[in-house]
């Protein structure tokens, strides 16, 4: 069997946010987590905290996204964006 691309959830503090799923996306999240219980050994019993490690994958192998950080100089934040063009007076 293929190793799954989550390993066991590390224990962080987390925010709480409140995020609607289509219902195809929750159902393979519940059988992801069961998968990845049965991988490795322990239960998964909120699937929910699976999207967090899955979220942070995702964007950590989003090359574009990590040569946008690298440009802006910041590697914990996502990029800021541009700042507006000043108005300029009629001459």
């Amino acid at each position: 069997m293929a190793t799954l691309k989550l390993g066991a959830l590390v224990d962080d503090r987390p925010v709480k946010l409140t995020v609607e799923l289509p219902a195809a996306v929750h159902r393979d999240l519940l059988a992801y987590a069961e998968a990845l219980g049965r991988e490795t050994g322990q239960p998964i019993h909120e699937p929910a905290k699976l999207i967090g490690p899955m979220l942070a994958r995702f964007i950590a192998g989003d090359r574009a996204f990590a040569r946008l950080r690298k440009l802006n100089g910041r590697s914990g934040a996502a990029p800021e964006p541009a700042a507006p063009m000043p108005a300029t007076e009629p001459s």
